[in-house]
This record gives C-alpha cells, structure tokens and sequence, in this order.
C-alpha cells in the first residue's frame, strides 16, 4: 500500500511539473514589444499622404499610462477570427470600363489594386451570375423555357468580363478567391414574368434554379476561373428597378436544403462555400436565425453575407447586428459582400467622406468577427457606371473613357490601409483605443507582424501612445486621417 501511495505521490509530482513547464513556456512565447520598431503608414486629409511612410517608432517602458494619456492598447495574446481577404466586385461595369483604357492605364489599374507590393494586394472577389444593374443591358446564358439548361452559355462573359477576371487573377499572383453572386433568375422562371422588378422563383422551376449554380461553376472554372464560393441571392428583401428576385428568410432555408445544397453536394461541390442573406445588416439577425436555427439548411451554409446599405432608411450603419450573429452563430462566417457610395457625382470624386465611410465600416466590421471583406465595383467610368437601368455609383477607382486618366479617390486609400497589411491568414487581436476620437481594429500576421489600424474622423490631430504589454511607441493621429501601424 505504501509502494502505490509512493507511486501516486510521484505520478502527481510530475503532473505538477508538466503544469509548471507548460505555463512556463507559455509565458516564455508571450509577446513582447521589446526591440520592436513600428512604421508608420498615414493617409490623411489636406495633405499629400497617401500610404505613406512617414515615420519609424521605438518603443519605452511603459507600465501604466494615465488616464489623461491617450492610448491604443494591443494585445497580441487574444486572439479571434482569421482574415479571408479583402477585395472588390469584378463586375461588367468594372470590365468594360478596363478595356476603355489604353494598355498602360489597364496594367496601372492591375497593379495599383492586386500588386502585393506595388499595390494594396486584394486577394478577394466578388462577380455576378448573368446581368446586374452593373451591366449595360440585361442578358441571360439560356434561352428562353430552356429548363434542361440545355444552351447554357456563357459567351457574352467572354467578351469583357471572363479575360478580365483572368487579368485579375494574374495580377493577384494567380491566386484569388471569388464567390459569385445571382442577380436574378431569368425572367420565364419568375412569378413576373421578368428579369427585373423583384418576383419570386417559381417552385416548378427550384432544382432547375439549383442546377444554374453548377452549371455556371463548371463553366467558369472549365475557362480557368475557380470559384471559392456563392451566395445564394443578392438582397433578396429588395424589389429593385434592375434584376433582382424576392426569398423570406424560410423561402431562402428552404431552397438551401432542399435543392441548392443537395445539388451542390451531388455535383461534387461541397468544398465551394455558400453564403446566405447577402442583403443589408438590419434584418441579418432575423434571417441568419431563421436559416441557421435549421440544422438541414445550416449544414450547408459555410456563412452570412451582408451589406451596408440599410442606411437608406435614415438609419445609421448597424454594427451591434453583426455583433449578434456572431455571438449566437460562432461556428458560422461573417462576410461583407457589398458596399459603395451611392448616387455619383463627379464634383464629389475627392470628397473625404467617401473613404471615412469605408474606414468607419471596416474597422467596426473586423471587430464585430468578419473575416473577409469586399467592395462594390473595382472600377467605373466618369458617369458612375456604365449601369443600364440609371444607378451609378462611386467606386474606389475611376476612369474618364475619353481622356483615359485614372482617379484615385480617397476610399481606395482607406481600404489599402487594411488590404496592405493584413493578409489572408492573420489573426485579428485585440485592440482597444482609451477614446471614442479613435477607431481601431488589430491583426498578427502569419509572418509575426502586427498591423494596428487606426482613424482619426475628427478636425483635431490627436497624440496617443501605442500601448503593449507594457511598451508604448509614442505617436500622433492626424485629423480626419488613418494610420496603419505595423510592429515588426
């Protein structure tokens, strides 16, 4: 008995020791700010600094800042979601528009957004599954009660869109990962009659639907475009002048596990990642609920989409939604499928507002658990389109088609200051600012690189410290200004 008591002391005693040797190293791989550098990246207003480097910091000791200090603090040891990528919408817009350019303005346009270096380095995209608004004209790739799918074709892509798609992906490093997103039916398979103006899939014409899906992968991915993934309706709440189609919440559960995410399965596709909702975040609780709550749909559905435009109510942006879903669904993805300034106005290209919206929704999205991020169109032309059905827009680029010259607007900054930085695979972390003046989001890359984010949207430049750990870098936000900040 004294020998097993002996053996059990002994059995424990190195249990303690493993304990010991465990919470050891985990203290000796802690983060440590120490013999750290930090350069600064700053874009900012009535200036010209556009992800420019403007200064290189060093950290001191700094074990409690003061309340009357401004700090962001940073910790590298909480770790959440992990980046997808960020990216843009490669649209009919965006491609007709591209090849309007002369060929040195095309390659411009390639590296400024897709260079890794050059560039701001997109890695994500986002294109449509016949005509949007962002097309020239409504079109269709099967012909009119073509069930079967029989003259399924895709030529008209081939014009524009499809070498486009290909000149993005070359210039991405030949990897990028694209969803695709359903405008609309065609017309014959709706309760209207039309292509446009909302309507509803007929039931009739569900597995036929289903089957388009497939049909539009496989052909695309047989031209050399792969597709990550799809949603399964763009803003499916919205009866729109353009193409569009209606799902309640139940309609779009209901088609997900009865026929696209069976057809996706049996086509040999479950590996492609399926997207629900794709509309704005203020109904995005009650639809994610209603799909997700259902164990037959929510298998299938690899995450929520959403916009930003539910500020069309005079609302402001709701971020606290997000929050909701993420923390009722965390096994489910949040991704930001579409946003963009609406209503063009060419007099307000360089308006400052259009990026503070960007950096506003971006930041407040990444920390409510997003994990990929894409924009509107890429790119569009002087007019704000082209759009046949009249909506133009604003996008990060823009192109005059008659003289050929390139506008960078200040959106396309502020989205570099994340693209840049922050790359597919790193880990957002905390990153907490001791004053509302301040926005700020946080990630470590795979590479051990810290990239801070911070925005300033007030009139006033505004020091702060860099706080972590116990180290802080001192520095000052300018007004109505982002910084990237990355600790290496």
């Amino acid at each position: 008995m004294k020998k097993k008591s002996s053996l059990i002391s002994l059995a424990f005693a190195g249990l303690l020791l493993l304990v010991a040797g465990a919470a050891n190293a985990q203290k000796a791989a802690a983060y440590s700010a120490k013999n750290k550098t930090v350069k600064v990246y700053v874009t900012a207003e009535n200036s010209d600094k556009r992800l420019t480097q403007t200064e290189t910091l060093h950290f001191t000791d700094k074990p409690q800042p003061v309340e009357t200090e401004v700090a962001v603090f940073v910790d590298p040891s909480k770790k959440f979601q992990t980046m997808l990528g960020i990216g843009g919408a490669l649209t009919d817009a965006s491609a007709e528009t591209f090849y309007k350019l002369p060929k040195d303005k095309q390659q411009e346009l390639l590296t400024a957004y897709y260079d890794k270096t050059r560039g701001i380095g997109y890695t994500l995209g986002r294109t449509n599954i016949q005509s949007c608004d962002f097309s020239s004209g409504t079109y269709s790739y099967v012909k009119e009660n073509d069930a079967a799918l029989k003259t399924f074709d895709v030529s008209h892509d081939k014009q524009y869109r499809i070498p486009f798609i290909k000149e993005v992906i070359k210039a991405a490093g030949g990897k990028l990962t694209l969803f695709a997103s359903p405008w609309s039916p065609p017309g014959w398979m709706k309760t209207n009659n039309d292509v446009l103006h909302g309507g509803k899939l007929k039931p009739e014409f569900d597995q036929s639907w289903a089957n388009f899906y497939v049909k539009f992968i496989k052909t695309y991915e047989k031209l050399g475009i792969p597709i990550w993934g799809l949603s399964v309706q763009n803003e499916p709440m919205a009866t729109q002048s353009w193409e569009s189609c209606l799902y309640t919440a139940e309609d779009q559960r209901d088609f997900i596990k009865n026929f696209l995410g069976p057809t996706l399965y049996k086509a040999g596709m479950a590996n492609k990642k399926l997207i629900a909702w794709d509309h704005n975040r203020d109904l995005m609780y009650q639809q994610a609920s209603t799909i997700l709550e259902d164990p037959e749909a929510a298998k299938y559905v690899w995450g929520i989409g959403y916009h930003w435009y539910e500020t069309w109510t005079g609302a402001n942006m709701n971020f606290e939604n997000e929050r909701r879903v993420a923390e009722s669904f965390p096994n489910t993805h949040l991704i930001f499928t579409e946003g963009c300034a609406e209503k063009f106005d060419l007099s307000k290209v360089n308006d400052w507002a259009l990026g503070e919206k960007y950096g506003t929704s971006m930041i407040n999205d990444f920390n409510a658990g997003t994990v990929g991020w894409t924009d509107w169109n890429v790119l569009l032309d002087e007019k704000g389109g082209p759009n046949h059905v009249g909506n133009f827009c604003f996008a990060p680029v823009h192109a005059d088609t008659k003289t050929g010259q390139i506008t960078y607007t200040n959106a396309y900054y502020y989205i570099g200051h994340f693209s840049k930085f922050i790359h597919p695979g790193a880990r957002r972390i905390v990153s907490a600012a001791s004053r509302d003046m301040l926005l700020s989001t946080a990630y470590i890359n795979t590479d051990g690189k810290i990239a801070v984010v911070v925005m300033n949207k007030t009139d006033k430049d505004i020091d702060y410290l860099l706080w972590i750990k116990g180290k802080a870098a001192k520095t000052t936000s300018p007004a109505h200004s982002m910084e990237t900040l990355v600790v290496e």
